[in-house]
């Protein structure tokens, strides 16, 4: 069902004379999304606090979050389903209800009960789940085919603003507030996430088939083998379990250890991080605005670029570079997730929209704890270079590998230049 034009070189809809940012529409999602991205990553922070503060153990912080990602995994494919067989608002309005009433939830159990916490973890985190596939598609019903990058730019720029700032903010308020209020606050940001967003509005929203009733199980694998269609995701999910799994475990591994040890600071830690971020910001503004000719192969590179974050720890540089190698990650990673959303939103049928982005949110999510439950062991036994060359290799040869698929380069199913 591709929509890309037929001439030989394909070119994206052209840029619309009216901003996405001036939609009431798309503003209602964006402060949804935004509230629910600040409220996922609050949490984990948050607890951090009342770990700092004794009112819960180390221990009970680590089966917390455990549990929380247990529930999102869990969850994320149901909501898949569902949002491809009901409507997109009322799962994002359900799912974002549960996973706010885990809030005073969570306030009650700290101190008291760690099991009450847990339980109401993997609440939080099966809202957040069912949630994340159901905004993805909805943000397709909101934004017509022509603004989708502009929007979806904008969505991680949010995102990526809430994780530079969210740590100040946060420090700020714990200055005036206890945690059980902070964890409170949480519950409002997701109830903000529940009720803003508005219904979709962008044409042919209303043409959406409806989805053949069925098990769960079989209405997941027909999104299965929606995918399936499309040999450029696969592909392109393949690349990104790669990086995530192996170049972001390692890194997130290695990165503190070197810091510690071969710069005898906590401050090339805090300036690689924050460098990565904001090298993410940069990279989300210029993919709005910029659309290239080949895509897929575009951004195929950005995401081959967080190779240079583990190859930048494996020689002892001067720490310049290692912040720098972090910026150009960021970039390049962006550069990959924008066209990648924008091109799932055009390609994929619109009524298995959702049970494919749920496919994307569970593998990638899924085997990130597997790299990094992986990585310590690996550097124990090889080593931290030798390590760090396999994972940077594989962040540059598995994207690459992935830009030969065909339908790689436009992020297309049928090749523009063989169309009719």
């Amino acid at each position: 069902m591709s929509t890309t034009p037929t001439s030989a070189t394909p070119k994206s809809p052209a840029p619309p004379t009216r901003s996405v940012l001036r939609d009431p529409a798309f503003l209602r999602l964006w402060a949804g999304t935004t509230a629910s991205g600040l409220a996922t990553w609050a949490l984990p922070f948050v607890l951090g606090l009342a770990v700092l503060q004794r009112e819960l153990g180390a221990a009970g912080l680590g089966l917390v979050l455990a549990a929380r990602t247990v529930g999102f995994l869990a969850a994320v494919a149901v909501g898949g389903v569902l949002a491809d067989r009901h409507s997109r608002r009322a799962v994002v309005l359900w799912s974002a209800l549960a996973a706010g009433a885990a809030a005073p939830l969570l306030a009650l159990g700290l101190g008291r009960s760690v099991v009450l916490m847990t339980a109401a973890a993997a609440l939080a985190g099966a809202g957040q789940g069912a949630c994340r596939p159901a905004f993805q598609a909805l943000t397709a019903e909101t934004v017509d085919a022509g603004r989708r990058q502009q929007a979806n730019a904008a969505m991680t720029m949010a995102v990526r603003g809430s994780t530079l700032g969210g740590p100040a903010l946060t420090a700020l308020l714990a200055a005036f507030l206890d945690v059980r209020t902070l964890l409170l606050g949480i519950g409002v940001l997701w109830l903000i996430a529940a009720l803003v967003p508005g219904g979709g509005s962008a044409a042919g929203d209303k043409e959406l088939p409806v989805a053949s009733p069925g098990g769960f199980r079989a209405e997941f694998l027909e999104g299965i083998r929606e995918a399936r269609l499309h040999p450029w995701f696969l592909a392109g999910l393949a690349a990104l379990v790669a990086v995530i799994a192996l170049g972001y475990s390692a890194t997130s591994v290695a990165l503190p250890l070197i810091s510690r040890d071969r710069y005898g600071t906590e401050w090339v830690l805090a300036a690689a991080m924050t460098a990565y971020t904001v090298g993410a910001l940069g990279g989300a503004l210029v993919i709005a605005r910029r659309r290239p000719r080949s895509q897929g192969w575009a951004a195929f590179a950005g995401l081959g670029a967080y190779g240079f974050a583990p190859l930048s720890l494996m020689l002892p540089v001067h720490p310049g570079v290692v912040v720098a190698a972090y910026a150009v990650a960021g970039i390049g990673i962006e550069l990959f997730n924008v066209p990648w959303f924008t091109a799932t939103q055009r390609e994929v049928a619109p009524d298995k929209l959702a049970r494919v982005s749920s496919l994307d949110f569970l593998v990638s999510y899924g085997l990130a704890p597997v790299g990094l439950a992986l990585i310590s062991p690996a550097i124990d036994f090889f080593g931290v270079t030798p390590v760090l060359a396999g994972c940077a290799a594989a962040c540059f040869l598995v994207p690459a590998a992935a830009a030969l698929v065909p339908g790689a380069r436009h992020f297309a199913r049928t090749d523009p230049a063989t169309k009719d």
